[in-house]
């Protein structure tokens, strides 16, 4: 990954880089240089704005405009990004962590192929030192395994955040650790499932968790099994690779709070039986997002020493049609005892989810927390860069979202409607995991989560099933492809349980 250093210096003038990254507002007379860029005018000869606006340059967010200085400051590129209107107080403090994130993200990808690249863009508070150090780390983001030519590295080997707020070092340091979460996240939702089948995840994930401290629990097949793990083994036995159970443990031994973390871990949907339109099928590689972000979440809690104690449960099956697949009309018995009709094999996350949720009762929890790519359904109410919430405690729900925004991950909360239940009422079992009407997807299944969640217990169910792949162009920090996305959030919950400031 791109390294990345704190520079004590506001002199953008002189520092030595390959390409200089400065920030633009759009003003009411004319494009106005943001904190960072001071000094930058007088330099090129007072002909800044002037060149800006030259080349049509207009200061909206996420505008790049590249400039040769021939020889009128150190760096011989000078990049500009706009950042739209200024603050409305006026002051350097006064900016949104999440429009700084976005530009520095915009201008490392426009820069890829560059070796050191400088930001000098607003960073008066630590919180903003970090907010452009991360989103620079994250522009830089590259995935180039099955790449046979070309780059074979970050576009970007060397990052510098010139500033000298204080306490900026530590928030560097922070962000390079959540950088490295979610860049590991989006390798795992990036690579085909051919690669990434269930045990190989759970290799990685003992691997990786055990030199990040974290304590590795395995369960294999027969294990499942035996422990009446009904709903992952239903969703994992049509496949020639079995499913595996990872659980994930941190504790701090000035923690006040547990918190657990369900992720969904299909590592390649077919749908089963009830098997997808090719169509929708080819980004099902991304259908274990939920238990990447858990496993990068909890990565990062460890690496950052989080006052909290978490557990992080990977729920990982591959849902493939064969002929020993689970079939529509089957009944399993899952971990919390409940009978379960399965209606259509392509509702196979919920199937697996509610046994994570029902072992993870067992931790004593605070909280549970769901994540998942759960439902189409997602994507019609809310598009695909904003996740639904739901849950049983308004509080919650409203805590997730808040935490999702202050971290720049978009969310939203949604409602748990009780006449909804009744759809999934079963003749031959205790409940169905499949609402007879299309309507209300999201929530239905949702519902259905909540029917496993063991009493007294708050939770929260996060569907990202549109936020974990980005099927569209690149854009601020987000690559193409696998996106990491509620990593960053749960990692911002576990903060505000340890007391931590939002950042």
């Amino acid at each position: 990954m791109t390294t990345v250093r704190l520079t004590p210096t506001d002199n953008a003038v002189s520092f030595d880089t390959d390409a200089l990254v400065v920030g633009v507002h759009t003003g009411p007379d004319g494009l106005l240089p943001a904190p960072g860029a001071e000094g930058l005018d007088q330099a090129l000869g007072g002909r800044l704005a002037a060149t800006l606006e030259s080349v049509g340059a207009k200061g909206k967010p996420g505008e790049i405009s590249k400039i040769p200085t021939f020889g009128a400051l150190t760096a011989p590129l000078l990049v500009v990004v706009g950042l739209g209107d200024a603050p409305g107080d006026g002051s350097k403090e006064g900016y949104d962590a999440e429009i700084l994130r976005r530009a520095a993200g915009t201008a490392v990808r426009a820069l890829a192929g560059t070796g050191r690249v400088a930001l000098a863009l607003p960073a008066a508070s630590a919180e903003h030192a970090g907010a452009v150090a991360l989103g620079g780390l994250l522009g830089a983001y590259s995935f180039t395994r099955y790449r046979t030519a070309g780059e074979q590295s970050s576009p970007v080997s060397e990052l510098a955040v010139l500033t000298d707020a204080e306490g900026a070092q530590a928030a560097i340091e922070r962000a390079t650790t959540l950088a490295t979460s979610v860049s590991l996240v989006r390798d795992l939702v990036n690579t085909p499932p051919s690669d990434l089948w269930p045990a190989r995840f759970a290799e990685i994930a003992e691997q990786v968790g055990t030199e990040a401290g974290l304590s590795v629990e395995v369960l294999d097949e027969n294990a499942l099994k035996e422990g009446g793990y009904g709903g992952i083994v239903a969703v994992g036995q049509g496949s020639a690779n079995p499913p595996r159970l990872v659980r994930l443990s941190y504790s701090h031994p000035e923690a006040g709070t547990k918190l657990a973390y369900v992720g969904k871990g299909i590592t390649f949907d077919s749908g089963g039986l009830s098997l997808k339109p090719t169509a929708s099928m080819d980004w099902m590689k991304s259908d274990m997002g939920g238990a990447g972000a858990v496993f990068g979440a909890l990565l990062a809690i460890a690496r950052l020493g989080l006052k909290v104690n978490a557990v992080g449960y990977l729920c990982l099956a591959e849902n493939m049609p064969s002929g020993t697949a689970q079939r529509p009309s089957d009944v399993f018995t899952s971990f919390a005892g409940k009978t379960v009709e399965v209606l259509d094999t392509d509702a196979e996350g919920r199937l697996v989810l509610i046994d994570g949720i029902a072992r993870a009762g067992q931790d004593d929890p605070d909280v549970i927390v769901d994540v998942a790519t759960l439902t189409g359904a997602q994507i019609v109410a809310l598009g695909w860069r904003t996740a639904g919430v739901m849950g049983n405690d308004d509080d919650l729900r409203a805590e997730i979202v808040a935490t999702a925004g202050e971290q720049g991950e978009a969310a939203w909360p949604m409602p748990l409607p009780d006449e909804l239940r009744k759809g999934l009422d079963s003749p031959v079992a205790d409940i169905a995991n499949l609402h007879p009407e299309r309507f209300g997807g999201m929530l239905t299944a949702a519902i259905f989560l909540r029917e496993f969640v063991p009493d007294g217990v708050r939770w929260a169910h996060i569907d990202m099933a549109g936020p974990a792949f980005n099927k569209g162009e690149a854009h601020g920090y987000t690559p193409k492809g696998g996106t990491g996305a509620i990593t960053r959030t749960l990692v911002g919950l576990a903060e505000r349980y340890a007391g931590e400031p939002p950042r």
